[in-house]
């Protein structure tokens, strides 16, 4: 079991940053992956970034260039920094850890923090 706890949304104006904060239950290190998702209403929840175990990280298009995902093991938390903001990044911002057991997989989810941007 993982627990997964988002602060650090909020409302900005077009162009400014923001910088959420998901604190972990366990060791960020032995989560397979952890990452961001985000929903609109009416929309699918959609990637965001995401960090392997390993390291890899991937983006999706929309924020490639202005988001940065980073791990802090020591405080077992994940941030996704987030600059250059667009109203089109408006949301819901959930943090998600896939954790492996064996054969079987496990999908975690936070609470979710809300992500505003005003033009």
């Amino acid at each position: 079991q993982v627990q997964l706890v988002e602060s650090g949304g909020g409302l900005v104006q077009a162009g400014g940053s923001l910088r959420l904060s998901c604190s972990t239950s366990r060791s960020t290190a032995s989560i397979n992956a952890i990452g961001w998702y985000r929903q609109v209403p009416g929309k699918q929840r959609e990637v965001v970034a995401s960090v392997s175990n390993g390291g890899s990280k991937n983006y999706a298009d929309s924020v490639k260039g202005r988001f940065t995902i980073s791990v802090d093991n020591a405080k077992n938390t994940v941030y996704l920094q987030m600059n250059s903001l667009k109203p089109e990044d408006t949301a819901v911002y959930y943090c998600h850890a896939h954790q492996e057991v064996g054969f079987l997989g496990f999908d975690y989810w936070g609470q979710g923090t809300q992500v505003t941007v005003s033009s």
